[in-house]
């Protein structure tokens, strides 16, 4: 940002007075714990990940049968998947996580679902975000609701929903501020300074443009020379198209969580992961939508830096899909599938799975990978780890009524 443009964005602010009164004040926040400032992004993957694509247990001999020529080969072979554990591997397209996973920092958890036992989009993914066993049954959301149950100083608004409108899961009684894309750094100083001037004697307006031009100067803060691709030859390089599909959102996420003064938790949408029909293989509509997010997880890391150490970051998506490729060489709607989770506070190089199999008894209702996992299970053992909300807050408040689901343990580094 340039010295003229700063000085029109502080007049901004000014004009609407934005460090008193509005969403984006961080003013007066401390660090937990002793100085270690844990953070999250939880990204929810809209539209029903596919998690026998994603991960896909190679060593299950019924799994070949079910894919078809969408199943993918062992590790070591032309398009096949990347070793994890002698049994399940990453999709192709996954060569951050796959790095994730070496350096110890990511656990896969699979045959994992919601309580949600349906296989409506609308009402899996209300499920998956306000925290109980049934669609509608709460208007806010259990990861606003956590945030409310943080231990000790925190910022005023704790967490920051990137995009157009803030989910379900980021609703409720605590606090939070917001981000979407904005067009105001495609103006020049010159239109920018008669906005601030035409907007200065309306507190509204100006209120508003404070608001926006704050959020895009933090979002941006310190990332000029931090946009430059990682290293040749590592496995994260870009990858064309992909590596900007979720560029923007991924670096506003960062520059909101680098700050110490700033929120602790981010929340963005994906889309696109219903695949109905011509989902492929390693290569195809999927790994295409896997690559994008995987470098967008890789320049999120890149851009977080030193609070990289300190962050968990969770893909979570509504249900799973069918074992078997259906007619249109996709998937239908299904049930079990997988959640990622990932960061430099994560004690991963793990597989996390209470494997039921895919033989044809082994399915449930005879089409899908079965549940073995409540996802409640690892969101209360992250949510206790890593953000320190204690037991009671998680069993009645966070997640209402779950005293029976015992949260997932050392899912996070000492």
């Amino acid at each position: 940002m340039n010295t003229r443009r700063q000085f029109l964005t502080h007049a901004a602010i000014a004009a609407g007075g934005l460090f008193c009164t509005t969403r984006l004040a961080f003013a007066g926040a401390a660090p937990a714990g002793g100085g270690r400032r844990p953070r999250l992004v939880l990204i929810v993957m809209r539209g029903a990940l596919d998690g026998l694509a994603a991960v896909p247990p190679y060593g299950d001999r019924d799994y070949a049968s079910l894919r078809g020529e969408a199943a993918l080969r062992a590790p070591g072979t032309p398009g096949g998947a990347l070793a994890l554990d002698g049994f399940f591997g990453l999709h192709p397209s996954l060569a951050f996580l796959g790095q994730c996973y070496g350096a110890r920092e990511l656990i896969v958890l699979h045959a994992l679902a919601s309580p949600y036992r349906e296989r409506s989009h609308f009402d899996g993914q209300d499920v998956l975000e306000n925290g109980t066993p049934r669609p509608h049954a709460l208007q806010s959301g259990w990861l606003n609701r956590a945030l409310a149950h943080l231990p000790g100083m925190r910022p005023r608004e704790a967490g920051v929903a990137l995009g157009q409108n803030v989910p379900l899961v980021m609703r409720g009684p605590a606090a939070v501020t917001s981000w979407s894309p904005s067009k105001l750094a495609a103006l020049d100083d010159d239109t920018l300074a008669r906005l601030t001037d035409l907007y200065a004697g309306d507190a509204l307006l100006a209120q508003r443009l404070a608001d926006a031009l704050a959020a895009d100067a933090i979002a941006a803060e310190d990332g000029a020379d931090m946009r430059s691709p990682m290293a040749a030859g590592d496995a994260a390089r870009p990858r064309g198209a992909n590596n900007a599909r979720y560029a923007e959102t991924v670096r506003a996420a960062a520059g909101f969580l680098r700050r110490e003064d700033g929120p602790q938790v981010a929340v963005f949408d994906t889309s696109g992961w219903d695949t109905h029909a011509n989902e492929g293989g390693a290569q195809g509509q999927l790994a295409t939508r896997l690559a994008g997010l995987d470098a967008a997880l890789a320049t999120l890391r890149q851009e977080l830096g030193p609070a990289w150490r300190d962050t968990a970051v969770l893909a979570v998506t509504e249900f799973g899909r069918t074992a078997a490729i259906n007619g249109t060489r996709g998937t239908d709607h299904g049930t079990a599938t997988v959640a990622l989770l990932a960061g430099g506070a994560v004690a991963g190089g793990r597989v996390l799975a209470d494997w039921p199999g895919l033989a044809p008894r082994a399915l449930y209702q005879g089409r899908d990978l079965a549940p073995t996992l409540d996802l409640r299970a690892l969101l209360k053992g992250m949510l206790a780890e890593h953000l320190g909300v204690a037991t009671r807050a998680l069993d009645e408040d966070v997640f209402p009524d779950s005293g029976r689901i015992r949260p997932l343990a050392g899912l996070m580094r000492a």
